[in-house]
């Protein structure tokens, strides 16, 4: 299963944190969990089970909120149970689409 989430402060003037170094400490977070992971410039993907990836995503949240008093979390989740390495089987499937070849698995939606 795949989880996306970005999580930031809404606001660090209260406390002299930047953003950067609160969202840095999020992510130094999902490194050390040894989750299969990737961080884009608006979200970071994890894949994993439910119960391995939901207290990731909270720690993360708790590291964040450790430096401002209001934050915010969005998450998008990709429910596929029993299937592995969707973190880049997925962008690979539709890269092969793009370069004129076919994909037996099928069914992927647009992004």
């Amino acid at each position: 299963m795949l989880f996306a989430f970005s999580v930031a402060p809404t606001t660090t003037e209260d406390t002299g944190a930047s953003m950067s170094a609160a969202v840095a400490e999020a992510i130094r977070v999902v490194r050390e969990s040894g989750l299969p992971h990737e961080t884009t410039a608006m979200f970071t993907t994890i894949e994993g089970e439910w119960d391995e990836v939901i207290p990731v995503v909270k720690a993360a949240t708790d590291a964040v909120l450790a430096v401002s008093p209001r934050v915010s979390l969005v998450l998008k989740a990709d429910l596929r149970p029993g299937r592995n390495g969707e973190l880049r089987g997925k962008v690979e499937r539709v890269e092969r689409r793009l370069a004129g070849g076919g994909d037996r698995a099928g069914g992927e939606g647009a992004r």
